[in-house]
């Protein structure tokens, strides 16, 4: 069979069953699929040995009978999590050369599965940006293009590489994090599926972290059923992680009916934002209906502290960041600045962080730092922190009326060009996050599902919000719409 890497983890764990391919030709695949695609800059560190080493092993597991869902299926891991032995620079020149002696909970739980690691996936510095521009390792390049055009587009951001590699079949699917929508964002900028489970569900030991009480990980996959699989092997609790939920694992697959007859699906009025482009807002009526025939209700609800969702986020991530990142001070691992005759401490400290970050980590670190300080903690961080409660109150009480999900668009456009945000106001580009930085927030399960495409034949995708802990239920809502909407659109091979 050609075109192993155009597979999906169901089609290919179905194939590796019954024997008609095996993991070794899997993974072949697609080592041959990146190193033809050198221009999406998608792949930061290659594995190849490892991931040969380990579909040998998945083979013979497989052939014994020890396959679990994942077992002998080829992924790509963010540069965020930790891989023993392997670059883990979070796409920042500060961790240059950082090769962990330890593996990440969660690429843990996806290796004992037996699924195949192909190499580390680019992103935004420290997670910080949704572009994928502000990356050591310099821009991840989205397969699509709009229409006959050769403008260089963002495939999103944060894990912009993973997306950029999954819709590019580079991987059969990878591994993301979302602190305010970089699963979500970048899922719908590329036509792929992208789930952030609720704040818990996933450990996050091992991960380098941007913003503790924020960040999520989850998959980024080509469809739903592919999502419910990765996102079962991924979860689970961990006593390594103080905020990982002690709860049972659902069968997410087993979930997947398509049957939301009687399903209340909440429309909340405050996302109809003045200037929503008019393919937005049609996309999201379109998405309701689908859901309406298949047999949801659909009613108007209200999340009237929506608009404070924003400068909420943008006061307590960089509030967290800031904290988090003092540790990366060429102490200890990564980065050292070159000294000159007579520096002490502080200078290396000061030359070694001005180095060693990128503009935005800069920034996002001075902001935090600001409304952390003595005479602003109040002012900002502490007003932020009660939004932010006032946020999660808006949810529980839409939920409590009994809404089962919520939906809303997962963006406000289609992906833009490179270069055509990052000079201007930082702010324009902070409001790609505006539909999703509130499920962060709350620490709600939020799902990407692409329903259609724009005027210039760039993918358009649809967020479903779920109640928390209830991953399973909200698949099964995204399933029912993704059948619906009968998505097919890939990308013309241009790379």
């Amino acid at each position: 069979m050609t075109d192993l890497n155009k597979l999906g983890l169901a089609e290919a764990r179905d194939l590796l069953r019954k024997g008609e391919t095996t993991s070794v030709a899997l993974t072949e695949a697609c080592l041959a699929a990146i190193d033809s695609a050198g221009a999406l800059n998608a792949f930061v560190h290659k594995t190849p040995e490892i991931a040969l080493e380990r579909a040998r092993a998945a083979d013979a597991r497989i052939a014994a009978g020890d396959a679990p869902a994942m077992c002998g299926l080829p992924i790509g891991i963010k540069d965020l999590f930790c891989t023993k032995g392997v670059e883990s620079q979070a796409a920042s020149n500060i961790l240059k050369g950082f090769k962990p002696e330890y593996e990440s909970t969660v690429s843990q739980k996806l290796q004992d599965a037996g699924a195949v690691m192909l190499g580390k996936l680019n992103m935004d510095e420290f997670a910080m940006g949704s572009s994928n521009e502000t990356s050591a390792y310099g821009a991840a390049i989205s397969p699509w293009r709009r229409g006959n055009e050769e403008t260089p587009l963002t495939p999103g951001g944060s894990s912009g590489g993973s997306a950029a590699a999954v819709a590019a079949d580079l991987c059969l699917a990878a591994t993301g994090t979302d602190t305010g929508g970089s699963i979500r964002q970048p899922a719908a900028f590329t036509g792929t599926v992208g789930i952030k489970p609720t704040y818990g569900r996933c450990s996050r030991w091992g991960i380098v972290a941007f913003a503790s009480s924020l960040d999520q990980a989850g998959p980024m996959t080509k469809n739903v059923r592919d999502a419910a699989i990765m996102l079962e092997a991924m979860c689970g609790h961990d006593a390594k992680d103080s905020t990982s939920a002690d709860l049972a694992v659902p069968n997410f697959e087993a979930m997947l009916t398509g049957d939301i007859k009687g399903k209340k699906i909440g429309i909340p009025r405050e996302y109809r934002m003045e200037g929503m482009p008019a393919e937005i807002a049609k996309l999201w009526d379109e998405g309701a209906a689908m859901l309406k025939g298949a047999g949801a209700e659909i009613v108007d609800i209200s999340l009237p502290h929506t608009k404070y969702a924003l400068p909420a986020y943008y006061v307590i991530a960089p509030a967290e960041a800031s904290s988090n990142l003092a540790r990366y001070d060429g102490v200890r691992y990564g980065h050292r600045a070159s000294l000159a005759q007579g520096d002490g401490i502080t200078e290396m400290y000061e030359k070694t962080r001005a180095e060693g970050f990128g503009h935005e980590v800069q920034r996002r670190v001075m902001v935090g730092t600001y409304v952390l300080s003595a005479g602003f903690y109040d002012a900002y961080y502490n007003r932020a922190r009660r939004v932010r409660t006032l946020i999660k109150q808006d949810f529980e009480q839409a939920f409590a009326a009994g809404v089962d999900a919520i939906l809303t668009p997962a963006t406000p456009s289609a992906a833009f060009g490179l270069g055509e945000m990052t000079d201007e106001d930082p702010v324009k580009m902070y409001l790609n996050d505006v539909f999703t930085v509130t499920v962060n927030l709350a620490g709600l399960p939020g799902i990407s599902v692409p329903t259609g495409v724009d005027s210039q034949g760039l993918p358009l995708g649809l967020q479903l919000i779920g109640r928390p802990w209830e991953e399973g239920d909200l698949l099964n809502t995204a399933y029912a719409l993704e059948q619906a909407a009968g998505f097919v659109a890939k990308p013309a091979r241009w790379w």
